[in-house]
Order: C-alpha cells, then structure tokens, then sequence
C-alpha cells in the first residue's frame, strides 16, 4: 500500500495517482495554459477608464460576445482540468511497482512544485467563475441601459431636479468621485455612469426619485405601495417581569439594571396609571423597537461592567435602565440587544454579508443606540445606514451638535471628531440632560418620595453632617484645602471604594463607608444636610438623588468654563459647549436654595457657603422632568410625534400666498406678527399653520446679540430653542418683519444660519438643513432665532406639544 506520510505522496495521491507520463502532461499543459490566459487577459482587465471601478471592463478592449466567451472558456477549462485531475485520484494503485514508481514520482514533484497545488487551482477557478458572473450582470445592466438610452426611455439619464430630492444631484456628484470605495456599489449594479448612479440612489439608497424607465417591480419599498399591516394600540404595562428576563444576565452591569428595574417598579406603575389619565386614553401607536447597547457588549470592550463593584461610572447604566423601563411601561415591542450577534439576528443581517445595504425592509420602527452600537451597525449594515437612519435614537450624554454632526462641514471647518459626523438629523441624539436644545432630552429618574418620606427626612437631618461626591481615591487628590474649611463646621463622610485597606488620598478625619449599595446609599442622603461635589464627574445622576434626599448640592465654579477647547475631558467631544460648573442643569434649572455654585479657590467664600447652608432649611426636591411620570410624557410624546422619516417642511418663500382662517378667501398678510407685551414676533393666526411638530402656535421668534447663541437668546426672554421650527423662519418675509436692512440675501451652508450683519447689511439663509444650529455663534452675526414656549418642569415639550 502506499505510505501516506508525506504531504508530496498526499497531493500526488489527489491529483496525479495515475503516473502515465501523457497524463502528466497533459495537466501540465492545462495549467501553465490557463497561466498564459490569465496573464493575457489582466492586461485588458487593466485597461479601465478613469473612475472605473476594478470589476468595470472597458467594452472597447473586451466586447460583450467576446468577453464571455473568453471568460467562459477558462472556466470550461479549470472545470475539465479539475475534473480529470479527480477521476485520476480514484484510481487504485496497489502493486508494488506502482508504489515504487509513485514514490519516485513524488519526489521529483516535491523539488519543483510547492505544497497546496490543487488547493491553489481551485481558488483560481472560483475566483475566475465569480469574476466571469460578476462581469456578465455588468454587461446586462450596460446593455440594458444602452437600449433605454437608445429608445429615449431613461431621458439620457439626466440628473434629476426635484424638490423633494434636493440631496440627489450631490449624491451623484459622491458616486462619481468615490463609487469605487466600496464594493457593495458594484455589488449592486454600479459601473460607473450616471444611469447606474441614478438606479443605485432611487432603489437601494432613498436619495433620488425612481426612474421612469425602470422596471416599477423592481423599486424600493418605501416607493412601492405596500399593504400595511393594521396599527397596534400600545398598551400601559406596569408587570416589568417580562422586561426584566428580557435584559438578561451574566454581567454585573445588567445586574445593576436589573436591580433599579425592580426597585422603581411600583413608582413606574403609578406613574403609568397618571400619565394613562391624562392622556385620556387616547390612540397611541403601538412601535417595534430594537434596543441595542453597544457600549455594554464584548464587541466594544464592555470597560464598565467590571467597574460596577469598584466605584466606576454608573450613570450610563442608570440612563439605559430608565429607557428600558420607560419603552416597556408605554406598551411597545421592544426587543433587547447586548452583543453583535442579537443584533445581526434582530435586523436579519446574515453572517459573512460584509458592508453590504439591506434592501429589505426594517424590521423595527425605531432604534435606540448609542455612538458604539452605531459604528457596530455601521460594520455589519454597511451603506444601509443612510437609508434606514431616520430610524435611529442615539443615547449621546453630552450631546451632539450639527456643526460636529455634519460630515462634510465638519470635515471642511474643523468640527471633525471621532464621535460626530453620522449626517443625522441633531434631535435623533438624546442627551441625559437638556444642555443643548439642538438634541431631543431623554434623561432618566430618580426616586419620588412620598409626603410621609419627606417628613421623615425634615425631621431627622443631622444639621452638621456632609456626604462627599467621590466614590474613586483619585478623586480626593489636591482637595485638602477646602476640605479642612468644610472640617470646621461638618462632619465630613464619604463612599470611597477599596479593597484592603483606606486609600490614603482620603484624609484621616473623613468617615469613609466604602461603596454602598443604593439603598445604604439613599439612607445616608437622607441625614446628610450637605452633598458636595469635587467638579469631577461631569452631569451626573447623583446630585439629582441627592437633592431629592433633602440635601443641599454644593458645586465648584469653573473659571474659565470647561470645554473641548481648554480641557482633556471634553476634548473630542462633538460639542463647543462651555461647562461653567460641574453640574449646570442644577445650576441653571433648579439653582438656590437647593444647589450653590462657588468659587472653590476663594476660601472666604466658600467658608461663607458653608456657613449659609448650615442655616438654610430645604425640602426634598425634584424637578418633574426627572419623575418617572415626567420621562414617561416626554418619551411619548416623542415617539408618537418625532418622524424623521418624513420629508422636512420646504422652506418657505417670501411671496407665500396664504388661505384665510374667514370666509375661506386667499390673503397675502404677514406670517409673522408682533406678540402684545413681547419684543418676539409669532405665527399669524389667520394664516394656515402648515403640519409641524412642536406645533407653529408655540414659535417665538427673536433676534439674538452679536456673538450670541440661540440657546442664549432664547432662554434670556424665558423661551427655549427649537431647532425643528427653523424651516418657518429662514425666509425673506422673516427678515422683513424684523425690519432688518439687507443689502444683499445669500443662501449658504453655514451652521450660524440664519443671521445678519448689522454693520455690512449683509443677511443669509441656510441651504443645509441638518446645519440648522440653536448652539451656533459669531461675532459678526446676529441670528433669527425660532424659539418656543415650554411646560412647567418639562423644558423638552411645549405646552402645546403634549
């Protein structure tokens, strides 16, 4: 029998058992002839046009009857070679001349030939078969489009101007540039001419209107009038017991959630049942919603799960938690993911599909994520992104503005970072607080106490007793000073965590409990009459517990405000916002008695402080927005209101004729007028409001100072920004009834838009609609600022918008 030791005898056993010198040359012939093709033909593959991409052949060099034939014969040719070769390795050599022979056969192979000779043939023979396909279904598609264009149906394939495309011609000015940057373009069709750019745009992506001299079966789903399945009325739920099998386990991080979950549960239940009575049982849509925690899977590092039991970063945790919550009380159905895989088997992403856009449908309305579940859906939905993003909700703590947003003017202007740049719309970012009205407020809760509770707690303060915000050792470092000032007068406790013995960062007359669970935690706050913060960490959830535990929140002033510009911490962020404090929404929003913000360098000061908070009396207090009623509102009103999807309102012209609240005529009066007891200008109210959410009612427009922002102007007149309402102002007609003196009106990409210069009368428009920016400020410029009206404690709805 034959020895099978050595790879030389394995590989001549596969393909060359029989030792026929004919046969041998035989296949020699074949190979080195398939070798002499190949080399042949590279150089026409070689012979592109400029802005091909590499799968194009130019059809002057390889013809269409031609270049299959050629393809098809190296194929037919591979396939013999191989076939023979197999039929050849069922032979059976068992006599002992044929052994021998064999042997010397193999040794002379294994001199000149290397190792995996077949394996390496069949490569070359798939890679050929694919080559020869993928090159006839760009000749069809040529030669189709050849005949449209010859019959006159495709209209030369002219770029088309539609108004409610206005994104199409820049999109075929990319796919000229850089439609060879990723396979997937010719995957599906793409040759480089402006008819396969225009049926890419119009059938996989959503950018272009539909060919009319296309197939109509072959046009995407969002053209195509589909049977829609009947709406669901979602429901209030206030058994979480399903929500919390579906979050799962195994991480000490879903652990924790799992832990808030059960603990708020009965407050989320009553505050189902209040916000169920207030709507009044109205029709609420139920949605298919995908929840996908990036930063919690193995797949981004997942650095905070082992950092729950040692003091690290909860907030994140407690945000998701609420979300999780919140989604599932209002009665959607909700799936949850915590790795790459639920989220291929979720969206039905087949493994190995690559970059690759889905062209089906999505599974889910909407999609709520974070910047790591977005690069990890980027990877494995590829260009699809673009088509279906209008769907997602992007979980972003400090927010996102639309100068860092834009991919293109961030690149251009120097807003570049590594989190921004999706081209989304900027209120698909939800932040835990509502720094920056450019993004939609999500937050989270803290617990609600009861009139009992509150008593309780009035009670029992310990007058000289202070908590401090720190749970790390690193934190404490270079913090004597002030704190021998608050030693004075308090007695000083702090949750620093530690394994085996104190930090020593930590001084010697601090009580220190170590880390505590919540609820020890929440007990401690409620005697504690001091909580105060280091400045580090940044807007977190603690000082809202705390407060609502009855304690007065003491905070260090930042000079000068802390930003991407001047600090590590904030640099790479996609924001320019200027932090004054460590917490600004207890700054801003809740403020004296309950949060004090001093200079921590001035010791006068803050021993005065000291000395005021040991005198002042406070209740526990909690902004409504942060109850469980206030997140549930507010995240209803989102998703029953907040389409992305929908085409944006066009902008409005100044010559706008208008349809008449009496006697049904047309009237050509303002679309703005000036507010009694008010320097704002609102909507006309015999003038049509056209569909908008927050509704026109609410809009307040204003003028800001040179070098203001929007946020500012807005908020020094007791309004907030609302950036969905820019599209009714940036007009000519705006301008007018402003009184502003323009000599000149431009229409530009400029995220300060729209402004005016005093000094040069120059006014300018915005033509980019993701640039529209409450955050955005110049020196130069003065802004038409769309501002609203707001709810009581829930600065994220108008009053209208419930």
């Amino acid at each position: 029998m034959i020895t099978r030791s050595t790879d030389g005898k394995i590989m001549v056993r596969r393909c060359l058992v029989t030792f026929k010198p004919f046969r041998i040359f035989v296949v020699g012939i074949g190979f080195f002839s398939l070798c002499f093709l190949m080399t042949s033909l590279g150089g026409q593959f070689s012979a592109k046009r400029l802005g091909d991409s590499p799968f194009t052949i130019r059809t002057e060099v390889l013809g269409g009857v031609e270049s299959r034939g050629v393809l098809r014969k190296i194929s037919d040719m591979l396939e013999v070679i191989l076939k023979r070769m197999d039929s050849l390795s069922k032979l059976d050599n068992t006599s002992s001349t044929d052994a021998r022979r064999l042997d010397e056969l193999s040794s002379a192979i294994n001199r000149f030939q290397p190792d995996g000779l077949v394996e390496r043939i069949q490569a070359i023979a798939q890679n050929v078969s694919n080559m020869a396909t993928r090159v006839e279904q760009i000749l069809q598609n040529s030669m189709v489009q050849g005949r449209a264009v010859r019959d006159g149906t495709s209209s030369q394939c002219e770029i088309p101007r539609d108004p409610r495309f206005p994104e199409c011609p820049g999109k075929v000015d990319w796919m000229r540039a850089r439609w060879t940057s990723d396979p997937c373009y010719a995957f599906y069709g793409v040759d480089g001419s402006d008819c396969s750019f225009l049926v890419y745009l119009s059938e996989v992506e959503w950018f272009c209107p539909p060919m009319s001299w296309r197939n109509q079966s072959s046009l995407p789903t969002q053209y195509v009038l589909q049977p829609k399945a009947p709406k669901r009325q979602a429901a209030f739920r206030t058994d979480l017991s399903v929500l919390l099998d579906q979050v799962g386990a195994g991480k000490e991080s879903l652990s924790f959630m799992k832990r808030r979950i059960r603990r708020l549960a009965q407050q989320w239940a009553t505050a189902a049942n209040r916000l169920d009575a207030k709507l009044e049982q109205r029709w609420r849509d139920q949605k298919k919603i995908l929840v996908h925690v990036g930063f919690l899977t193995e797949e981004s590092g997942d650095v905070f799960s082992p950092k729950v039991l040692k003091g690290g970063p909860l907030g994140e945790m407690v945000q998701w938690a609420d979300i999780l919550t919140a989604l599932h009380v209002l009665g959607h159905n909700l799936k949850i993911s915590m790795s790459v895989k639920e989220l291929q088997g979720f969206l039905g992403v087949p493994p190995g599909r690559g970059s690759c856009p889905l062209t089906g449908p999505l599974p889910f309305d909407l999609i709520y994520t974070d910047y790591h579940g977005m690069q990890q859906m980027k990877q494995h939905m590829g260009l699809s992104l673009r088509k279906h993003k209008c769907h997602i909700r992007v979980i972003d703590t400090f927010g996102t503005e639309p100068a860092y947003n834009h991919e293109e003017y961030a690149t251009l202007h120097g807003y570049r970072t590594n989190w921004g740049y999706w081209n989304l719309n900027a209120r698909q970012y939800m932040t835990m607080f509502p720094h920056t009205p450019d993004n939609s407020f999500m937050g989270f809760v803290s617990e609600e106490l009861n009139e009992t509770e509150k008593r309780s707690i009035q009670q029992n303060k310990v007058n000289n007793m202070a908590v401090v915000y720190g749970k790390e050792a690193s934190m404490w470092k270079g913090k004597d000073g002030f704190l021998q000032i608050l030693h004075k007068y308090m007695e000083v406790h702090g949750t620093v965590y530690y394994e085996t013995q104190r930090p020593p960062e930590v001084p010697a007359f601090v009580k220190n409990h170590g880390l505590l669970p919540q609820h020890e935690l929440q007990q401690l706050l409620r005697k504690a009459k001091l909580f105060i913060g280091f400045g580090f960490p940044y807007e977190g959830p603690a000082p809202l517990e705390a407060i609502a535990n009855g304690c007065i929140f003491l905070q260090p002033k930042f000079h000068p405000p802390h930003s991407s510009l001047n600090h590590e911490f904030f640099r790479g962020k996609p924001t320019s916002r200027e932090v004054s404090s460590q917490h600004p929404y207890a700054e801003q929003y809740i403020g004296r008695p309950h949060v004090m913000t001093v200079d921590y360098n001035n010791s006068q000061e803050f021993d005065s402080a000291i000395r005021e908070i040991m005198r002042t009396k406070v209740e526990p207090y909690l902004p409504y927005e942060y109850t469980c009623e206030g997140m549930l509102e507010r995240v209803h009103a989102y998703i029953q209101h907040q389409d992305f999807c929908a085409l944006e309102p066009p902008f409005i012209p100044a010559n706008l004729s208008r349809q008449g609240s009496a006697g049904g005529g047309r009237i050509t009066g303002p679309l703005f007028v000036h507010l009694r007891n008010s320097t704002a200008l609102g909507w006309a109210s015999n003038v049509t409001a056209p569909p908008a959410w927050p509704p026109l009612s609410s809009l307040r427009l204003l003028v800001s100072q040179e070098g203001q922002s929007c946020v500012e102007a807005c908020y020094s007149d007791g309004f907030i920004c609302e950036p969905a309402l820019f599209h009714f102002i940036n007009n000519k007609e705006a301008l007018r009834r402003l009184e502003v003196q323009c000599d000149v009106v431009d229409s530009e990409i400029n995220h300060i838009l729209p402004a005016f210069s005093v000094l040069r009368r120059e006014c300018g428009l915005q033509r980019e609609p993701l640039l529209f920016s409450c955050a955005g400020h110049s020196p130069k410029y003065r802004r038409l600022c769309p501002c609203r009206d707001f709810r009581r404690g829930q600065v994220a709805l108008c009053r209208d918008c419930l």
